[in-house]
Order: C-alpha cells, then sequence, then structure tokens
C-alpha cells in the first residue's frame, strides 16, 4: 500500500502550491542510511511529552513533510535498515527542514 494509498499526504521535497511557509509551520526533511535517501521509511512526529501525533512514509527520494504547531518535536524515523530521530523546535510559522539518518 502506498501512503496515497493510507490517507497520508503525497510525500516530495516540493512544497505543494497551496502551502504559504511564512504561515504555517512546515517540518520537511529528507530519511538517509549510509548517505544515501532511504524510501518506505516510517517517519513519525511526536509531541514535546513523547506522544505520538502523526505518521507518514517517506518517498522514493527519502522526502517527508509535516504541518504542525509551533513547539518542539521529535521526527522518528523506522526503517528495515534501522532507525534514527531528530529533534526541532519550531518557534514560529517557517519551513524547518530536517534529516534524520537512520543505522
Amino acid at each position: 500500500m502506498t501512503a496515497a494509498g493510507c490517507g497520508a499526504p503525497e510525500q516530495g521535497a516540493a512544497l505543494p502550491a497551496n502551502v504559504d511557509p511564512g504561515k504555517e509551520v512546515v517540518l520537511s526533511g529528507t530519511v538517509s542510511a549510509g548517505g544515501q535517501p532511504v524510501g518506505g521509511a516510517f517517519v513519525r512526529l511526536l509531541d514535546s511529552s513523547g506522544e505520538f501525533t502523526a505518521e507518514v512514509v517517506s518517498s522514493e527520494q527519502g522526502d517527508f513533510r509535516f504541518f504542525a504547531a509551533p513547539g518542539a518535536w521529535t521526527v522518528r524515523a523506522l526503517h528495515r535498515s534501522g532507525t534514527g530521530e531528530t529533534q526541532v523546535t519550531a518557534d514560529g510559522p517557517g519551513l524547518h527542514q530536517l534529516q534524520v539518518a537512520v543505522a
């Protein structure tokens, strides 16, 4: 099943035309393993208390994107080649670029 098949938005590097990063918090990034993009990773968004908020599947190029509220977030990637995570604090609207390496 593809990400689109399970109701998750299509993942990609480019923002959709209707998204204004000046008005929204956008957490966007790439999952990689050994320096190479990893497609098909489950990418989870956790809030500041560690509670699950959302999940998407990375694109073939390893891309993922979440729209979030301002605050502290953890992005965790799970893939057959390993797991990894990164933290980000998004104080306000903007495009926040992330890299998640799995090992």
